[in-house]
């Protein structure tokens, strides 16, 4: 069994408020939070309008099936967030 975890640093330019950085970053959690390999939760800066870190925690089988995972995950982190990606730390467990 191989197990990983990503932990990813955003910074939300223009965001005046918790409210808004929640409405632009919550899409993490309805995209990968139903994945049964993947848990995933908001890890710092919870009180900072533009700055957010979430963290993903992915199981597998093997080495190639966490890797997919992980691909999925930096990929739409990079294309399908409107929030820059400033820190990338990846974790074997």
């Amino acid at each position: 069994m191989v197990i990983v975890m990503l932990v990813v640093d955003f910074h939300l330019s223009g965001c005046r408020s918790l409210k808004e950085k929640r409405h632009r970053i919550t899409r993490i959690r309805d995209r990968f939070g139903k994945k049964s390999n993947v848990a995933v939760c908001e890890s710092d800066y919870h009180d900072v309008h533009r700055q957010a870190q979430w963290s993903f925690v992915i199981v597998g089988i093997d080495r190639k099936k966490v890797d997919q995972t992980l691909a999925e995950i930096e990929i739409f982190l990079d294309t399908g967030l409107d929030a820059l990606m400033t820190e990338r730390e990846l974790h074997e467990l």
